[in-house]
């Protein structure tokens, strides 16, 4: 049974979706498949899922399929000779009509008209992820004119934020609307909005979601200055969401690097504490795209985030388009099982003198407090619907595992992105009433995660249909008789 807590999020693309790659992939122990709405078609998504699935299958593993949407990233379009090279104090337009494919080495096309009604002169405009840093000198009715502060090359289709936030765009496209419709065609489990400013945004998500008919969870990438701008509004969006991803890419260039890290931490905590999963995201190991070793800075960040509890660290362009998928994947999960050995990962002083709002919150609660103060419990069994009690009991640092044993697919899948969290698929209907404490831990005591003498603490309903039913918590000795 592995025994990594942190979970990795592994992004699919041209370097990561042969047969052969992606079962080394899975075999490695990616727990999240990402499948990223910003390139390839439909019908690429779909092969990719079966193949994920299929193969995670043939392993006993459960990974999860997350779609993340384009959202309305703002572009520049396209130059003739496919890139230019901007210095220091050269003057550079963008404009809104100049002809989309005829980029030069003063002016670019750009896909989003209302740029020009979102800034004014003296913003500093950032491109391809701030690597190209540019002012407003002037404006016109269609037109910027920067002056180029950090140069460097420019190619089509490169990103384009301002410095600070502000710029207007809807967080949901047509595109974006039409795949979410393709999310719920294919049973994805998560489903991550790009850009959002607020709460209202995730609520549109899910008012498409559902009207799609599809069950995936809402991931907010929290990647604009607006959504960090205070306690108030990024708690908004939090609570909005199912899930969250720190998106450290547009954010950064948003809100300054010097400002990213202690943010990071800040999301991270907050999300916890509104019982939420949390992912970190972007350039975690960057250097890997090209070399079979991470950098002692990229260990560092990868460490950093698992000893602050997140749920999981994401791959982006090293396991889509990397030289080295595989690699990347083995030194994310060696470096997050060195973290979870310090004894910072095993301790939680969380939510110790606040009030539980329901039932099954409180009895999952309980379980992880005794299962953290009792040195006899080696595992926590949650017989559970939805894999709600398991997120709860994840939120609380701590060395033992918690196994959801649940009969449904979306739930067996959807917590192999929670912390710690385990899945064993089981029916506790199979079973008659008295026999069902005792069938799970001979299922664990069957996969050697337990053995006679141990201690497990066992939260489940009284019935088991719906979710929010957990009212019970046992422990119970292993080998004893169990009723």
């Amino acid at each position: 049974m592995t025994t990594r807590r942190t979970k990795i999020v592994a992004t699919l693309g041209p370097a990561s979706q042969s047969p052969e790659v992606l079962e080394q992939l899975i075999v490695a122990g990616i727990d999240v498949a990402r499948l990223n709405f910003s390139h390839g078609t439909p019908d690429e998504h779909k092969a990719r899922a079966q193949l994920v699935r299929d193969l995670a299958a043939k392993h006993g593993r459960h990974v999860a399929l997350l779609g993340d949407l384009q959202g309305p990233k703002i572009r520049i379009a396209k130059f003739t000779s496919k890139r230019i090279e901007l210095k220091e104090g050269d003057t550079f337009r963008l404009s809104v009509t100049h002809p989309r494919d005829a980029g030069t080495q003063d002016v670019v096309g750009i896909d989003y008209p209302d740029l020009i009604k979102d800034c004014g002169v003296g913003d500093d405009l950032l491109l391809d992820d701030g690597r190209v840093v540019m002012t407003v000198k002037n404006k016109t009715a269609d037109e910027l004119e920067c002056t180029v502060l950090i140069g460097g090359p420019l190619s089509d289709n490169k990103g384009i934020n301002r410095r600070g936030g502000g710029l207007t765009a809807p967080a949901l496209t047509a595109k974006d609307k039409a795949d979410i419709k393709l999310a719920a065609e294919m049973e994805l489990d998560y489903l991550a909005v790009s850009f959002p400013r607020d709460a209202a945004d995730m609520e549109l998500a899910r008012r498409l979601r559902d009207e799609a008919g599809s069950t995936a969870w809402l991931v907010a990438k929290v990647e604009r200055a607006e959504a960090v701008k205070d306690d108030e509004a990024l708690d908004g969006l939090i609570r909005a969401s199912d899930a969250v991803m720190v998106a450290r890419g547009d954010l950064g260039v948003e809100i300054g690097d010097a400002e990213l890290v202690g943010i990071q931490k800040k999301i991270i905590l907050h999300s916890r504490r509104y019982n939420k999963a949390v992912i970190v995201a972007t350039q975690m190991m960057e250097s890997m795209i090209t070399n079979p070793m991470p950098t002692r800075a990229e260990v560092s960040d990868v460490a950093n985030a698992a000893l602050d509890n997140t749920d999981a660290v994401m791959l982006s362009a090293e396991s889509a388009a990397g030289a080295y998928p595989v690699e990347a994947v083995k030194a994310m999960a060696r470096v997050c099982l060195g973290a979870e050995k310090h004894p910072i990962s095993q301790k939680s002083s969380h939510r110790l003198g606040k009030t539980f709002e329901r039932c099954d919150e409180s009895v999952a609660l309980a379980a992880m407090y005794t299962a953290n103060h009792f040195p006899g419990v080696k595992a926590i069994i949650s017989l559970t619907e939805s894999g709600y009690s398991p997120l709860i009991m994840s939120r609380l640092r701590s060395s033992i595992p918690i196994y959801a044993f649940t009969p449904h697919r979306e739930a067996q899948a959807r917590v192999a992105l929670f912390r710690g969290v385990y899945t064993v698929p089981f029916d506790p209907l199979a079973y008659p009433a008295d026999k069902v404490s005792q069938a799970a831990v001979d299922e664990l005591i069957k996969r050697g995660a337990v053995e006679p003498g141990d201690w497990v603490v066992l939260t489940k309903g009284d019935s088991y249909h719906g979710t929010g039913g957990t009212n019970t918590l046992k422990v119970l000795h292993v080998g004893d008789p169990i009723v």
